[in-house]
C-alpha cells in the first residue's frame, strides 16, 4: 500500500482543512486508516482512526467534536476534516495503513501501522 497525503497549508486560528489520503494498492479497503501528526520537538501522536468499512471511529481527546475522520474505498481515499482549528493543531500529519487487514478499531499506536504517507504541513496561526 503506497499513500499520498495532501491538504495541508496555513489557515487562522478558527478555520478549517481537509486533508485527503489517496492509497494505491488492492488492500486498502481491508486495512483501518489511521491519521496522526507530529509537532516539532514532539513525539508522534494519534489524531484519528477508521476501521477498515468505515463503521467504527475513534479520536483523540484533543480532536473530539473538531475533526472528523471518513472514507471512501470506492476512490481508495481517507479524509481528514479539521474544523474550529487551534495553534496547538499546528504539525505535519500523517495518513497511515493498519499492518492488520479488518480490524475493526483503529489503533492508537503508530506501532500498528506498517504504510506510512509523506505528511502534509499543517499550520494554524493565531
Amino acid at each position: 500500500v503506497q499513500l499520498q497525503a495532501s491538504g495541508g497549508g496555513l489557515v487562522q486560528a478558527g478555520g478549517s482543512l481537509r486533508l485527503s489520503c489517496a492509497a494505491s494498492g488492492r488492500t486498502f479497503s481491508s486495512r483501518a486508516m489511521g491519521w496522526f501528526r507530529q509537532a516539532p520537538g514532539k513525539e508522534r501522536e494519534f489524531v484519528a482512526g477508521i476501521s477498515w468499512n468505515g463503521d467504527s471511529t475513534n479520536y483523540a481527546d484533543s480532536v473530539k467534536g473538531r475533526f472528523t475522520i471518513s472514507r471512501d474505498n470506492a476512490k481508495n481515499t481517507v479524509y481528514l476534516q479539521m474544523n474550529s482549528l487551534k495553534r496547538e493543531d499546528t504539525a505535519v500529519y500523517y495518513c497511515a495503513a493498519d499492518s492488520t487487514l479488518t480490524r475493526y478499531t483503529a489503533a492508537r499506536s503508530p506501532a500498528a501501522y506498517d504504510y506510512w504517507g509523506q505528511g502534509t504541513q499543517v499550520t494554524v496561526s493565531s
